[in-house]
């Protein structure tokens, strides 16, 4: 990288002969800032003081300023920053993906002031992930943080073997080593492949893969009661240095993304494949519509091709589940009774519902849940295997029950009402069920009851009435 003369201001004074800074592709504005202040020798604070600012930074309770925290400039402002870093605003606009992102109120009354404003990062591009330390020291000579704007299948670092972590999560963690987990990263190497091939059947690989990872994200909150499966776990060990045993369910979190990857990958491929469409159509009756069997052929068939014979079953017995709402859309196309064009037959459509949580998301619920009394003992060992089953078969029944009613809408306006009104009743008599067997498992579990009042907000003296009734009930 070659030195040339630029300016910067300390304390509102210019100072020139300073450096060239160039931007890392994808990165944010504010990733660039404090790699500059660095460079300058300087405080990231005391070189920000050089724009006018309209906020103040985003910032993450008792942490600080938010990793993921993103510049937005107005036309003075990139050109302040342009002469700092010594280089092209055409280069920087390239480079950097918020460049040309300008907010309304920036550019309002400032005449030729440099002004800017915080924003957070994936409200402004998109998902926001730590950069390799190690290609930054490659690239500028110094083993710096760089923050930038990553796809999910992005995350990966072939060069030195590293998955790149979400940077808008409140924990210390850039990256997890890969080195012993050379499949995911040829599943890195996979993917181009496979957004190839989804672009070639007219979709999005941005949606393709947000399906395929939705349905694995489901499965990897499932597989805590899969004895069967050996490979997460091994795998989730090795991104934990060895044993994530200490602190499991902090790293189920930290880990999942990079630990599922190669099945993501399996699963796009598999559901780009016209011939495993072909087998959902004949699993669903082709011209003569039955419901899908759980030995169907499509969900074995998925099942050996992610190396687990036995997931086929568990995945065709998850009802309204990602999966089975692709299915869904595959099949209506076929049968040719979707309607007009719309979500439900757009085989890549993901319901908000169905969108994988985030780590940062996760991570919250999880301290809150730390915080909270009766949180330090795990579902699997404060519930009984008996009483989780049941809990699961109540709602497993209620929402085949009201996937059934779908069908029903059609006939006299009497015989219609008085289906629905059965039907509803009854899944409504099964989710109440179900609530009422999950309060109890939490109290006593040893979640404080007026918490679990809290959360089906209900008085504490009526839950109380309610789960000892239930309680004797049972006992009988």
């Amino acid at each position: 990288m070659v030195d040339v003369p630029c300016t910067a201001r300390r304390g509102g004074q210019d100072h020139a002969g300073v450096f060239r800074v160039a931007p890392v592709t994808g990165e944010t504005t504010s990733s660039l800032i404090c790699r500059l202040a660095a460079r300058y020798g300087m405080e990231a604070k005391a070189l920000r003081s050089s724009w006018h600012w309209r906020n103040y930074p985003p910032r993450i309770e008792n942490v600080g300023e938010r990793a993921d925290a993103e510049v937005l400039l107005n036309a003075a402002g990139r050109q302040h920053l342009a002469e700092l870093c010594g280089v092209r605003q055409d280069i920087l606009a390239q480079a950097l993906p918020s460049w040309a992102q300008e907010d309304t109120k920036l550019s309002a009354g400032e005449g030729g002031v440099a002004t800017a404003a915080w924003r957070i990062g994936g409200a402004v591009v998109g998902p926001v992930a730590f950069g390799c330390r190690l290609c930054a020291a490659r690239r500028t000579g110094a083993a710096v943080r760089v923050v930038r704007y990553a796809q999910r299948w992005e995350r990966v670092c072939v060069r030195h073997r590293r998955w790149l972590l979400d940077a808008d999560a409140d924990q210390p963690l850039e990256h997890l080593d890969l080195r012993d987990l050379p499949e995911v990263v040829a599943a890195r190497r996979r993917w181009a492949s496979v957004g190839r091939r989804a672009m070639r059947a007219g979709a999005e690989p941005e949606r393709v893969f947000a399906l395929s990872r939705a349905v694995v994200a489901r499965w990897w909150e499932q597989a805590y009661g899969w004895e069967q499966e050996t490979v997460w776990p091994r795998r989730l060990h090795l991104v934990a240095g060895g044993d994530a045993g200490g602190d499991l369910e902090r790293w189920r979190v930290v880990g999942r993304d990079a630990v599922v990857f190669p099945e993501v990958v399996a699963v796009a491929e598999t559901l780009l494949d016209p011939a495993m469409a072909q087998l959902v159509w004949v699993d669903s009756g082709a011209g003569r519509p039955r419901a899908l069997p759980m030995d169907g052929l499509f969900c074995r068939r998925l099942g050996e091709r992610l190396g687990r014979g036995w997931l086929g079953p568990l995945a065709a017995a998850d009802h309204g589940g990602p999966l089975l709402a692709w299915m869904g859309s595959v099949i209506r196309l076929r049968r040719g009774a979707s309607g007009p064009p719309g979500y439900d037959n757009d085989p890549w459509w993901l319901r908000q519902e169905h969108q994988a949580t985030t780590m940062a998301g996760q991570l919250r619920v999880l301290g809150k849940e730390k915080k909270a009394p009766g949180s330090g003992t795990m579902w699997r060992t404060a519930v009984p295997a008996e009483q989780r089953r049941l809990i699961t078969s109540t709602i497993d029944s209620a929402e085949e029950q009201l996937l059934q009613l779908r069908g029903v809408q059609t006939g006299p306006t009497a015989d219609v009402a008085r289906r629905l009104l059965r039907g509803l009743g009854h899944s409504a008599g099964l989710i109440e069920n179900a609530w009422k067997r999950t309060a109890l498992a939490a109290v006593n579990g040893g979640v404080p009851l007026a918490e679990v009042a809290r959360w089906v907000d209900m008085p504490v003296e009526v839950l109380r009435k309610m789960l000892t009734a239930d309680r004797q009930e049972d006992d009988r």
